[in-house]
């Protein structure tokens, strides 16, 4: 499992809603995206949304935008950009992982969900039962096949990742796709038919061969890389020496809190916001 970087705290001004509010159109936020890069002005300090205008100038199609909610009085939505549409001279497409601190923070988490929305929309649009073209749901945010009647949602991913702790030490461990010397906490994805607390403790002894206990809820991040939800916790080890599974874990270790440190997960992250909260606790 990869590790998460940018976090962001709870949008707390933004409503989502499917359809928009049958008053008059207002002024309104457009998440124009090419596959997963969004079209922003863009310089290195800081990034903007472009305007409708800006965007019509590109030919942008607006009937085919989806609807994410209201931002205050600004109606936000998501659209899907042409392959080969090329960027304005003064804009440009960027990763959310590039755009993190650079957009502004509520942009940011509305865009992390514009391009859930749209992933799920290029890849529902046949009916994965009997192949029939599908169509958006009147009611909620899902395809429908006209045919069969199936309904398709748009994908979550839910994913553990925990910090394990043994008195003033806590396990970190450098996944085969870390650069050298990054080391962070365990993560994995749940599996079907297991609670989150089974799943954290499956995917410690899966991945160093520890066992834990006392485990408990951290906290949350959404994670659009492509549609996970990331849900943190502490754990406290029981038994076990570290073996890393060879084909993911290139090496784990016990770290004290008063030592040294290797290079840890950006401040941005649940990751490191559990390695925080140890450090200080």
């Amino acid at each position: 499992m990869h590790e998460p970087l940018p976090a962001h705290s709870q949008v707390v001004r933004f409503v989502p809603a499917l359809h928009p509010p049958d008053e008059a159109p207002r002024a309104a936020l457009w998440f124009p995206f090419r596959r997963d890069q969004l079209l922003v002005r863009s310089d290195p300090e800081r990034a903007a949304l472009l305007e409708y205008s800006e965007l019509a100038s590109l030919g942008v199609d607006f009937e085919q935008a989806h609807y994410l909610g209201r931002l205050d009085d600004l109606d936000c939505y998501a659209v899907e950009l042409e392959p080969e549409l090329e960027p304005p001279t003064d804009a440009a497409f960027d990763g959310l992982r590039a755009l993190y601190g650079r957009l502004p923070e509520d942009h940011y988490a509305i865009a992390g969900r514009a391009v859930q929305i749209l992933l799920w929309d290029q890849t529902h649009r046949f009916c994965g039962r009997c192949g029939t073209p599908t169509v958006n749901a009147p009611a909620e945010r899902a395809k429908l096949c006209p045919q069969c009647g199936l309904l398709n949602f748009p994908r979550l991913s839910p994913a553990v990742i925990m910090l394990v702790r043994r008195g003033d030490e806590f396990l970190l461990a450098r996944n085969r796709a870390f650069a050298e010397g990054f080391f962070s906490v365990l993560a994995g994805f749940v599996e079907p038919g297991e609670s989150l607390e089974e799943a954290v403790a499956r995917e410690v002894h899966e991945e160093v061969d520890l066992h834990v206990d006392d485990i408990h809820y951290f906290g949350s991040q959404p994670w659009p890389f492509p549609h996970s939800l990331m849900i943190g916790f502490t754990a406290s080890y029981t038994s076990g020496e570290i073996h890393p599974q060879a084909d993911e874990i290139v090496e784990a270790a016990w770290f004290n809190r008063h030592g040294d440190l290797p290079l840890l997960p950006g401040k941005l992250s649940i990751a490191r916001r559990l390695i925080d909260a140890f450090l200080a606790d």
